[in-house]
């Protein structure tokens, strides 16, 4: 019997190929290309500045060194890999750049804003209000408590509203009329400016209480005006995204529409919309002009939504930094150490937004 021996596999040899002849660019390419850019940017605006006698432009730096390092990647990648993955490492650097400019106001704001506040930012601005108060001192709490009252009963008006209307849109009027005009309606809300909610709202309690009046309550309609849109566009969209499968399973079953709605519909939808919702009441906690015409501002604290003037964190920025007093640092510290809190108010909403959707999100697993 004759046996044939097996054709001996060759040996692995060792990367004797480097990426550049394989036709790749190694990964550390783009980061030597950028600096490279970078540098080469940096030196020539140095020689400019110092022939000028000017001082060192960042932007123009940036910039120069962006569109320098595009140029580059480009014509290294076209030489090594080819056309395709040129074209295709030259959208990337234009998105990462994109990015980046983007990030830049985002963190300037940021910096700026707890660098500038935390001067004020101890426990006399979160323990006390301005009544009284001329010059250096006081705090913000009457307007941190305005600002959650006013939010809350904004918040408390609007979702229901909002919620049940887009349950309507998916559920029960999606190719009515009165749907179709619903849906209309919305989208002009929606890009309404917040000085017209703001409008609004006095006009109502004007024509109740008579000219000048200013209240809480008031300021909490013109916010639920300007959230309802928000809550309903974002509550339809999740709705719209549920399976169609998961309702016919249930009348299947025998269960009644509005059953289906409450059991099945929004459960698997609460993430989504909770998120819509708090993204809502973060867009409106920062609103000025519409507070500034129907609750006014105020020194003091008050508690109640249907008493009087009621100061809020937007209005009270405003206030801090429009009338300075004697002396103007103090005023201007209150109005960072404002803007710091309003920003983590709203951060401390987005975080809760968060917690919320991973904790009711559908479960996939078993």
């Amino acid at each position: 019997m004759t046996t044939i021996a097996p054709t001996p596999t060759p040996a692995r040899t060792g990367s004797a190929h480097t990426s550049l002849t394989s036709g790749r660019l190694p990964r550390w390419a783009p980061w030597a290309l950028l600096v490279l850019a970078l540098a080469v940017s940096a030196a020539v605006f140095l020689l400019v500045s110092a022939a000028a006698g000017t001082e060192f432009p960042i932007a123009g730096w940036l910039v120069v060194g962006a569109v320098l390092y595009l140029a580059l990647i480009y014509v290294l990648s076209r030489i090594v890999e080819g056309a395709r993955r040129a074209f295709d490492r030259f959208v990337t650097g234009i998105v990462s750049c994109a990015f980046a400019i983007a990030m830049v106001p985002l963190v300037s704001v940021a910096v700026t804003v707890i660098g500038r506040g935390l001067a004020r930012f101890d426990g006399t601005f979160f323990s006390s209000s301005m009544r009284g108060i001329l010059g250096e001192g006081g705090g913000a709490l009457h307007a941190i408590t305005g600002t959650l009252l006013i939010t809350g009963a904004a918040a408390l008006i609007s979702i229901p509203i909002g919620l049940m209307t887009a349950i309507y849109l998916i559920e029960y009027g999606q190719n009515s009329r009165l749907g179709r005009a619903i849906t209309f309606l919305v989208d002009v809300m929606t890009g309404i400016p917040s000085i017209v909610a703001g409008l609004f709202a006095y006009a109502v309690f004007a024509l109740i209480f008579g000219p000048g009046v200013r209240m809480g309550i008031a300021g909490a309609i013109a916010l639920a005006v300007l959230m309802i849109p928000v809550v309903v566009r974002s509550s339809e969209e999740m709705l719209r995204l549920v399976p169609n499968e998961l309702r016919e399973a249930a009348y299947a079953l025998g269960v009644p529409k509005w059953l289906t709605i409450v059991k099945v519909v929004l459960p698997t939808s609460i993430a989504g919309i909770t998120t819509g919702i708090m993204l809502a009441i973060a867009r409106v906690i920062g609103e000025t002009a519409p507070l500034l015409i129907t609750a006014g501002f105020t020194d003091s604290m008050n508690y109640d939504l249907g008493d009087g003037r009621m100061q809020t964190l937007p209005v009270y920025i405003y206030s801090q930094y429009a009338y300075q007093g004697i002396p103007p640092e103090a005023y201007v510290d209150r109005a960072w150490a404002a803007a710091l809190t309003l920003i983590l108010i709203v951060m401390a909403l987005n975080l809760v937004a968060r917690v919320v959707a991973k904790v009711f999100a559908p479960k996939t697993g078993r």
